[in-house]
């Protein structure tokens, strides 16, 4: 991890405290070395002589003139970069992923894409997408490379009435309902050219291989990147329904408002469309890769583990208390424990925001609820991006409260203005890793001793 060891203090229990912070940073490090994406290709991907083994199917490239690629969101070049490692110099396509554009990466078309928040780049690299789709044939293999943040980094909207600055009011109102991943890519969908299958409709009718790494529930693995190349199992109706529980009408700018008042929403390709009857999937990394190597490096430091999934898309506020009552029943029974929550929570932010977010949102919570106890919490996103800070994410323990306050922070003021970032910098106890180039959700790990 890049964050400095932080000084040593004088007492006993300042000493325990900082020794349990970076035994939870040193978990979460493990966690992102072993969710590695070129090592998880190399485990789920294989050339053998003149065809490439993808689980348990097996691709003949030499009867494709040449793969093509199609990789986008946050690990969109570091995919890329790992079946090129695989394939050779074979590949060629597009790679869309957010930030400078990377090193020119032989046979792709670059694009810089917006992330949280769509922008032009994100436009032509949809545009782009679409008409290298379109001229697929049934002697075509077309390799899609998915990961989170491609709901914003390739983009094109439904209708041409959609402005940018329109699609930024609906990103903008989506992302600030508190409505769980699932639901806001529900509506993306409905609204993009691109999502909800559309984009593999647009390829057919090429063999379509979609290879994954998510950082959606694993229930719903069509809400990954919001779907492009998958059956959509939302509809227009569940669409109305969202809009209606969240109150975002009045959020939406005229032209998806209209949309939505008129019942004019299409219909996303399901399952019996003839767009999926040569496609293929496969994930290869998510979540439970971060929770199974958090819990290894759990239990060789000598702490009795659980796993607790269950908060996933909870309020961060109800999914910090219950997963501190969960440690506080586990710790009656052991000297030292560990619960780990893999997923997300969700925070509704005002527009007044400060800098932070969930993860860090969750850490601060959980100091109040915890202040004096022998616990420590670490929430941390495996993106390496916290909301609109430059951390992963945060540590707190029993003393954080007590150190802020000794440095005149206010930890309340920071929580109620959803300006957490500052407070944790202050104190050392920021995670900051830089963007990973990957992303499977985020982990939660709490410490009792």
């Amino acid at each position: 991890m890049p964050n400095p060891p932080e000084p040593p203090t004088d007492t006993a229990s300042d000493a325990l405290f900082r020794e349990m912070r970076e035994r939870a940073r040193d978990m979460f490090g493990q966690a992102l070395s072993e969710c590695s994406v070129p090592a998880a290709f190399r485990r789920r991907l294989q050339q053998e002589e003149n065809y490439l083994r993808v689980g348990n199917e097996l691709y003949d490239l030499a009867a494709f003139a040449r793969p093509l690629v199609i990789s986008m969101g946050k690990a969109g070049r570091s995919m890329a970069e790992a079946l090129a490692g695989i394939l050779g110099g074979r590949l060629g396509g597009i790679i869309a992923a957010p930030g400078p554009a990377a090193p020119e990466l032989g046979g792709f078309q670059q694009f810089a894409g917006g992330h949280p928040l769509p922008d032009q780049g994100s436009l032509r690299a949809g545009e782009a997408m679409l008409r290298l789709c379109s001229g697929l044939s049934a002697e075509s293999l077309v390799i899609f490379l998915i990961s989170g943040g491609a709901s914003a980094i390739a983009e094109k909207p439904i209708s041409a009435a959609i402005s940018l600055p329109d699609i930024l009011q609906t990103y903008r109102a989506l992302v600030h309902s508190g409505a769980p991943i699932a639901e806001i890519n529900a509506i993306r969908k409905h609204l993009s050219a691109l999502k909800g299958g559309r984009l593999s409709r647009a390829a057919t009718p090429a063999y379509q291989l979609s290879v994954l790494v998510s950082d959606v529930p694993e229930s719903c693995p069509d809400a990954l990147a919001s779907g492009p190349t998958m059956p959509d199992s939302t509809s227009v109706a569940d669409c109305y329904a969202i809009a209606r529980r969240y109150h975002l009408l009045r959020a939406f700018p005229a032209s998806v408002r209209m949309l939505f008042e008129r019942d004019q929403l299409q219909e996303t390709p399901k399952a019996d469309d003839p767009a999926f009857a040569r496609s293929r999937y496969i994930t290869v990394l998510s979540n439970a890769t971060a929770v199974h190597a958090a819990v290894e490096r759990a239990v060789l430091a000598g702490f009795a583990v659980e796993v607790d999934n269950a908060c996933d898309d909870w309020d961060y506020r109800q999914a910090a208390d219950h997963l501190l009552r969960r440690l506080r029943d586990l710790r009656r029974g052991v000297s030292r424990a560990c619960l780990i929550s893999g997923g997300e929570v969700t925070v509704k932010v005002d527009a007044a925001s400060g800098s932070g977010g969930r993860n860090q949102q969750f850490a601060l919570h959980c100091a109040q609820q915890i202040a004096g106890e022998q616990i420590t919490v670490l929430s941390a996103g495996t993106d390496g991006i916290d909301g609109n800070s430059p951390a992963a994410g945060a540590i707190a323990d029993g003393s954080t409260l007590e150190r802020a306050r000794r440095r005149g922070l206010e930890p309340a003021a920071a929580l109620a203005k959803f300006d957490s970032f500052p407070l944790f910098e202050a104190l050392g106890n920021a995670i900051v890793t830089g963007p990973t180039g990957n992303n499977v959700r985020d982990l939660r790990i709490l410490l009792a001793y």
